[in-house]
């Protein structure tokens, strides 16, 4: 339905762009990645040194290829950040007729708060398992349907109930959808009044084991200054063990999987446990000011129509609690992507003409606490977004070696995919969707965040079909990488180890798709149906046709 050829998809001007995939190299990659991903950086953590480190290389590195400062001179957008530390341990206990039980911060539970306050405590609110806790008109389910939860604690599964069935006619099926999703969660019980929301985690429904919710949600917490929870009822925000859930559940007199399985259905009803939640901790507020980082390359002939790259240059920082190694490097996760960005800046600089639309290349902060920095920019964008073509997204790039596939998250979203069709096909490659849509990939890095603000947006990322050890394997190798190594110190850069032939052939297809968009007239846009679509019509209706 969205193929078409090259030329009828991007009516391009062809010119010799050799110059600029030669330019593309892995010695460049591994120079970038090895000082992003260094211990001097001590993880990339916002408001720190190592961001003051970070953010200047980057500068430094824009600089170095030619491109000028985005933001009328400087290379930096400011972004105003909230941090919030909860003390630790944090209290948190459950009381029932059976009796009161203490949960154990990090192994049975991990929480903050997203109030502006110096202490939180709260006794005997009472606890109501919601399902999956989502309102959704649209899919016609409301697990919050006749139900006051002012003041009350509700626990909720993740992901959505297509998940759990595997129905088709549940939501979006198998595939998550953003009412899945644990910042939907809790914005949805804040807004329903509750007083504390609990999520249950699973591996497999949330797309990550319990060391990555227990390594990111612990520590300090960063949001926007103007935010939503921050003024709410909401006081604790917080995640559990299907293990502890399964002792919530007993201590209620209820069969853990019985009820779940009922909540994945319709009809639900919300569950009174008749147990009492209770919390206490202290808790530090501070201000500071992050940044994003952002270098643009004007266009010759269409200097006011944009196509921005975009990649995070955050990670988790620093965790002294941890035994041994408590850097978290993020080498991978994503010294990668803003490596790869530095190199796409280099290609486009390397060409012997100028594209026709400017490019903005934009290293965001804040990713790793719920895309702060992307959230951030489209509601100060630096030039207007009903000037802005696209955003091209680089998150966690392939160290595994080439592969015959890519994979666009969101396949079939927009006429985006138009542009990477043709490209792929010139190198012998080939498309796929999201193999693992039920991880809600789409919801997980800072292309979504210009998707809700309705510019289309591409997820393009490596595939598994591995030209050594095939699809089956490939797959293999890379969910086990995320099993061992995903927001834990061990992502750390290893040349040793790492093939960066496939990294620097999918860098060659993130800037030739790049590329094509510049120099073509066209406005990509959704397809009909997507729910970002009225919004790019409303801010393009006054544009010159």
């Amino acid at each position: 339905m969205l193929i078409l050829s090259a030329l009828t998809a991007c009516n391009v001007k062809e010119k010799d762009i050799s110059a600029g995939l030669k330019s593309i190299s892995a010695d460049d990659l591994k120079q970038n990645i090895s000082v992003l991903a260094s211990d001097d950086f001590k993880g990339r953590f916002p408001g720190t040194d190592g961001e003051k480190k970070t953010i200047d290389y980057i500068a430094a590195q824009f600089a170095k290829v030619g491109l000028k400062p985005a933001n009328n001179g400087s290379w930096f957008q400011e972004v105003p950040l909230v941090r919030i530390t909860p003390s630790s341990p944090i209290k948190f206990s459950v009381t029932g007729a059976k009796g009161r039980a203490e949960l154990k911060e990090y192994d049975d539970f991990v929480g903050s708060t997203p109030l502006l306050t110096g202490k939180i405590n709260f006794d005997n609110s009472d606890i109501v398992f919601v399902g999956y806790g989502i309102n959704a008109p649209e899919y016609r389910w409301n697990d919050y349907s006749g139900l006051d939860v002012r003041g009350k604690t509700v626990v909720m599964l993740v992901n959505d109930p297509g998940y759990a069935t595997g129905d088709t006619t549940l939501f979006n099926g198998k595939a998550m959808t953003y009412y899945g999703r644990w910042t939907y969660k809790y914005e949805e019980a804040a807004r329903q009044g509750a007083r504390a929301a609990v999520i249950i985690h699973e591996t497999g429904a949330a797309g990550y084991p319990w060391e990555v919710v227990r390594n990111s949600f612990t520590g300090p917490q960063l949001d926007l200054e103007q935010n939503e929870l921050s003024n709410s009822s909401l006081e604790f925000k917080a995640w559990i063990t299907t293990d502890e859930a399964r002792k919530l559940f007993e201590a209620a007199g209820l069969n853990y999987d019985n009820t779940v399985r009922i909540a994945s259905h319709r009809g639900f009803i919300p569950v009174d446990m008749h147990l009492k939640a209770s919390v206490e901790f202290s808790n530090s507020v501070a201000r500071l000011t992050s940044n994003n980082v952002a270098g643009v390359l004007p266009g010759k002939t269409r200097p006011d129509e944009y196509i921005i790259y975009t990649a995070h240059w955050d990670h988790l920082g620093v965790n002294d609690a941890l035994k041994g190694d408590s850097i978290f490097n993020g080498a991978v996760d994503n010294a990668t992507g803003v490596a790869a960005l530095i190199s796409i800046a280099k290609a486009f600089k390397s060409l012997p003409f100028t594209q026709e639309r400017s490019i903005l290349f934009l290293s965001v902060t804040g990713e790793e606490q719920g895309l702060l920095g992307s959230e951030y920019y489209v509601s100060h964008p630096l030039y207007p977004l009903n000037k802005t073509v696209a955003d091209i997204n680089m998150d966690a790039l392939d160290i595994f070696g080439p592969t015959r596939d890519m994979t666009i998250i969101g396949y079939g979203y927009s006429s985006l995919d138009n542009f990477v069709v043709p490209v792929l096909n010139g190198y012998g490659r080939y498309l796929i969707p999201d193999p693992e849509p039920e991880k809600g990939g789409y919801f997980r890095s800072d292309h979504f965040s210009f998707a809700k603000a309705g510019v289309p947006s591409l997820d393009l990322s490596g595939g598994i079909d591995d030209y050594e050890v095939g699809k089956e394997l490939g797959r293999q190798e890379r969910d086990q990488w995320t099993m061992q190594h995903y927001h834990k110190p061990s992502d750390e850069y290893d040349p040793a180890k790492w093939d960066f032939e496939g990294m620097v052939s999918d860098i060659k297809v993130y800037f030739q798709v790049g590329y094509d968009l510049s120099m073509t007239d066209q406005f990509p846009d959704w397809v009909d149906g997507n729910p970002y679509k009225p919004l790019r019509d409303k801010m393009m209706e006054n544009l010159p046709k």
